[in-house]
């Protein structure tokens, strides 16, 4: 039995996530981070602001200048560009890291899983965003450098100021350490709100937690991860 599939579609159907079958005694609050996307708290050699050169792109334009990107070395190696795709009035995004074989976030395994996840919190895939830190694969499944991150920072930037979501799912280190902070731990991390302000105007929640990836490694973990999920699903109930 998939858990994301049958046990917890069956909370949804109830109305009643919080009475999960993976509720473990009294819930606690959870501790609120809270600061401004910089070049300090990013990376320093990435100034937030440079997202004003496509200040006037749209969501669907931004594919095209994503798409001819040659700024750093992933484009000499990458199979496919990845822009993102999904709803782009989504009020919830995914962020990762993923395969690029065929230009489309999270459609092997473990995008099948993520899509299991999205349907157990009552959605579908088309109702989300969903989106890579990096839009280039690198080599041998190595994680991305600071400076690949940082380059390819301003696009991911642009397509956040597109859709404004209200919340953004941080699917492992990679996401967590390319858009918050570069040395937080997962494991630490997931499961704790960080609030960010785009350009010093526009707030998002994130929720980091652990890789759908992780999650075929050590099916334990998806303990975990509904938590989060349970957590993000209140908050995009409650007010703008």
């Amino acid at each position: 039995i998939n858990l994301f599939g049958e046990v917890i579609s069956s909370d949804i159907e109830n109305k009643t996530p919080e009475n999960s079958m993976w509720d473990r005694g009294q819930k606690t609050s959870q501790p609120v981070d809270e600061f401004r996307l910089s070049p300090v708290t990013v990376f320093p050699t990435c100034n937030v602001d440079t997202c004003a050169d496509y200040a006037d792109l749209l969501l669907e334009q931004m594919k095209d200048v994503i798409g001819e990107c040659r700024k750093c070395r992933l484009c000499e190696t990458r199979n496919n560009v990845v822009p993102g795709e999904g709803n782009e009035h989504a009020r919830l995004m995914f962020l990762g890291a993923d395969e690029d074989m065929t230009g489309r976030p999270f459609v092997g395994k473990a995008g099948q899983l993520l899509d299991k996840i999205i349907l157990a919190m009552g959605m579908n895939r088309e109702d989300v965003f969903i989106g890579n830190i990096v839009k280039c694969r690198p080599p041998q499944n190595r994680v991305p450098s600071p400076d690949e991150m940082s380059i390819c920072l301003p696009y991911l930037l642009r397509q956040i100021d597109c859709i404004r979501p209200k919340v953004i799912v941080l699917l492992g280190a990679t996401a967590l350490h390319g858009l918050i902070n570069p040395k937080a731990s997962i494991t630490k991390s997931r499961g704790i709100w960080t609030k960010i302000i785009i350009d010093n105007s526009y707030e998002i929640w994130t929720m980091p937690t652990f890789h759908p990836a992780a999650l075929l490694r050590d099916p334990l973990k998806k303990r975990d991860v509904w938590e989060d999920m349970k957590m993000v699903m209140k908050k995009l109930e409650e007010g703008d």
